[in-house]
C-alpha cells in the first residue's frame, strides 16, 4: 500500500516550530520502540523511503515555509510517498482567535467533546491519584502546576463510583492541543447540548498557546489510561485507549468538518478492535484524499493509498486479491469515498465490488454534494438543494431530481451488510462500523457528513445538523444485516430513529413537529426555497414528500407499516 515505512513512537512526536514556542527547532523522531511498546511497525522495507530523513529534512523544511522551492529533487520526494503520522507536526495554532477552555467542576467524563472533535485536538485521559501526584510534583512552577491540576476532574463515572465500590478511582482529564485546534467550537456545542457546559471558547492571549502547549506535553508524558477505566460497553470510551488514536490530526480539512469527525471515529473503532497493523484504506479521490495528503502531512497511522476518483472499489478488489494470496485474509480492507465517488462516477465499480462477495468494507462520506471540486450537485443531493449544475434561478428552482438512496440499492446486492448512520449518535455509529468489520463479506456504511461551506451552516454545527437530519427523516438511520434472517423484514432495523412508527417526530416538551422543512430552514443551501414570510416553495414541499416516501418505504421493509 506504500505509505508507512519505519517504526515510530507517536507519543514522542514533537510539535512544529511554526507556532508560538520556538525554543526547540528540532524534529525529534523516536528510536524504534521495543517489542510490546506503544509504537507500530508495518514491516515495509526502508528502501521505499527514508522515513527519518523525511521527518528531519522534508517536513521541517515545509514547516519553515520554503519547502517546495528549497528542497532538492530526490527519489523519495518524487514518489509522493508520505510516512505515517507526519500530520502531528503541523501547526494550526495561528489560524483561530479562540480556543476551548475546560471547566473541571462541570465535567462528567462523557467523552462527547473528544468524540466529536474532527482534528484530534481535544483528548481525554484517566489516571490514578498517585500517578497524577507524581507527575505534578515534577512541575516546579506553581502557576503551571495549578493549571495542570485544573485539567482533571473527580467525575462520578471514573472517580466517585469506583471509590464507592472499593475500587481504585481515577481522575479524568481533558487537554486541548493548540497546534491542532482550529477553533470550530464543535466540542463546546456538543457539551452544551447535553447541558453540562464544561467547555467554553476564550480568546487567545499571549500566554494562552504556550500554557496549552505545556499542558498537552504534560498529557503525553502521562501513562496510558488503565484498561479498567475503559468500559467496552460504553462505545465512546474507546477513544481513551492509545490504540484508537489512528488519526493524529494535522489534516487540512475545514474547521468543524463532518467528514473528519466520521473518519476519526471510524478509525478509533477499528484501531481499538483490530490494531493499526491490521487495517488498510483504499481511498477514492475527494476531500478525504486532499486534506489527508496535503504534502508532506499525513494524519493517518494506518497505510492508505489513492488511485482515482472513480475506481476506489475496484482498486480495493485488486488489493484484496493480493492480500489473500499473501495469507492476509484477516486484515481489514476498507474503501473510503464521498457521494460523488460512490453514488456517481464510481457507482458501477461499487456495485461490482458488492456483488463480488469479497471481504471489503466501504465507508461513504455522504455530504450530498461534490465538496472537493467546488460544490456541484450529486445524485445524493436533496431535491430543492441549491448547488452548482442545479443552481437556484429563474429557470430552475434548485435540484429537481429526487435523491438516490444508496443504502436501499446496496441492500439488493447478495449477502451485503448495509448501514446508514451519523456520528452524532455514537452508539449507532460505532455499532455499525464494528458489525461491518466483523461481517464475512462486503459491507457498506453510509454516513451523513456535514460540509459547512456547501451546506451553509456554522463551523460548530456538524454534530447538530447530523442529528437533525435523522430527526427530520432527511437521513434515517438503519442497519440491514443478512445474518438476522432470510427476509428483509428480519434483516432491517430502524432502531435509533425517533418515533419509529410515526411519519414525523414530535418533541414532547414543545409540541414541535420535526420534518424535512425544519431541516431545510436550518441550512443555507435551501434558503432560496423560502419566501419573505418563510413559506416553503412547491419544490421544497415535493422534497418533503420524497423524504416521507423514503421513510414510509423503510418502515414497510422493516415490517412497521
Amino acid at each position: 500500500m506504500g505509505v508507512t515505512v519505519n517504526t515510530f513512537d507517536i507519543r514522542n512526536l514533537t510539535r512544529t516550530s511554526n507556532g508560538h514556542d520556538s525554543s526547540d527547532q528540532s524534529v525529534d523522531v523516536a528510536d524504534p520502540p521495543v517489542e510490546g511498546g506503544n509504537g507500530y511497525d508495518n514491516g515495509f522495507e526502508s528502501s521505499i523511503i527514508d522515513a527519518h530523513d523525511f521527518f528531519e529534512r522534508v517536513v521541517q523544511e515545509y514547516n519553515e515555509g520554503p519547502g517546495p522551492e528549497s528542497l532538492e529533487a530526490d527519489i523519495g520526494v518524487a514518489r509522493s510517498v508520505i510516512p505515517a503520522g507526519t500530520g502531528a507536526y503541523r501547526d494550526f495554532s495561528y489560524i483561530a482567535p479562540e480556543i476551548p477552555e475546560y471547566i473541571q467542576e462541570n465535567c462528567t467524563g462523557c467523552m462527547s467533546c473528544v468524540t466529536q472533535c474532527p482534528d484530534t485536538a481535544i483528548l481525554g485521559k484517566v489516571v490514578t491519584d498517585d500517578v497524577l501526584g507524581e507527575a505534578l510534583d515534577e512541575i516546579e512552577d506553581d502557576a503551571e502546576r495549578r493549571f495542570m491540576t485544573g485539567q482533571f476532574s473527580e467525575t462520578n463515572k471514573f472517580y466517585k463510583v469506583p471509590a464507592k465500590r472499593k475500587k481504585t478511582p481515577g481522575k479524568f482529564g481533558i487537554f486541548i492541543d493548540p497546534t491542532k485546534c482550529k477553533g470550530c467550537a464543535e466540542c463546546v456545542e456538543a457539551c452544551d447540548d447535553l447541558g453540562y457546559h464544561a467547555l467554553k471558547m476564550i480568546e487567545k492571549e499571549d500566554t494562552t498557546v504556550p500554557i496549552y502547549q505545556k499542558s498537552i506535553d504534560f498529557f503525553r508524558k502521562l501513562p496510558p489510561t488503565p484498561q479498567e477505566f475503559i468500559n467496552e460497553r460504553v462505545a465512546v470510551d474507546m477513544m481513551l485507549a492509545e490504540q484508537s488514536m489512528l488519526y493524529v490530526g494535522g489534516a487540512g480539512s475545514c474547521a468543524g468538518c463532518g467528514e473528519a469527525t466520521a473518519i476519526r471515529m471510524w478509525l478509533a473503532a477499528l484501531g481499538y478492535k483490530y490494531g493499526s497493523e491490521n487495517i488498510g484504506i483504499a481511498a477514492s479521490t475527494g476531500c478525504n484524499t486532499v486534506y489527508g495528503s496535503t504534502y508532506p502531512y499525513n494524519p493517518y497511522i494506518v497505510p492508505w493509498s489513492n488511485s482515482l476518483f472513480e475506481d476506489g472499489p475496484t482498486f480495493a478488489m485488486g488489493l484484496r486479491m493480493r492480500w489473500d494470496q499473501l495469507g492476509w485474509q484477516d486484515k481489514q480492507l476498507w474503501v473510503m469515498g464521498g457521494d460523488g465517488a460512490m453514488l456517481d462516477i464510481g457507482f458501477q465499480a461499487l456495485s461490482r465490488m458488492l456483488a463480488s462477495g469479497m471481504n471489503i468494507k466501504v465507508l461513504v462520506l455522504d455530504t450530498q454534494v461534490y465538496s472537493n471540486t467546488g460544490g456541484q450537485t450529486s445524485t445524493a443531493s436533496f431535491t430543492g438543494q441549491d448547488s452548482k449544475m442545479y443552481s437556484h434561478g429563474k429557470v430552475l428552482a434548485g435540484k429537481q431530481e429526487m435523491r438516490k438512496e444508496l443504502g436501499r440499492i446496496a441492500m439488493m446486492h447478495p449477502h451485503t451488510y448495509v448501514s446508514q448512520t451519523v456520528q452524532s449518535v455514537p452508539n449507532h455509529f460505532y455499532k455499525s462500523i464494528l458489525e461491518a468489520a466483523e461481517f464475512e463479506g462486503p459491507a457498506i456504511v453510509n454516513v451523513f457528513t456535514t460540509c459547512q461551506p456547501e451546506h451553509g451552516v456554522a463551523d460548530n454545527m456538524a454534530r447538530h445538523q447530523a442529528k437533525l437530519a435523522v430527526d427530520s427523516r432527511a437521513f434515517p438511520m438503519f442497519v440491514y444485516d443478512p445474518r438476522k434472517g432470510d427476509t428483509i423484514r428480519e434483516r432491517l432495523s430502524l432502531q435509533g430513529n425517533p418515533a419509529v412508527k410515526e411519519d414525523w417526530y414530535t418533541i414532547k416538551k414543545t409540541g414541535e413537529t420535526i420534518d424535512f422543512i425544519t431541516f431545510a430552514r436550518s441550512e443555507g443551501r435551501f434558503s432560496k426555497q423560502f419566501d419573505k414570510e418563510g413559506n416553503p416553495s412547491e419544490v421544497l414541499m415535493a422534497a418533503q414528500a420524497d423524504r416521507l416516501a423514503n421513510w414510509h418505504l423503510l418502515q414497510e421493509m422493516a415490517g412497521i407499516r
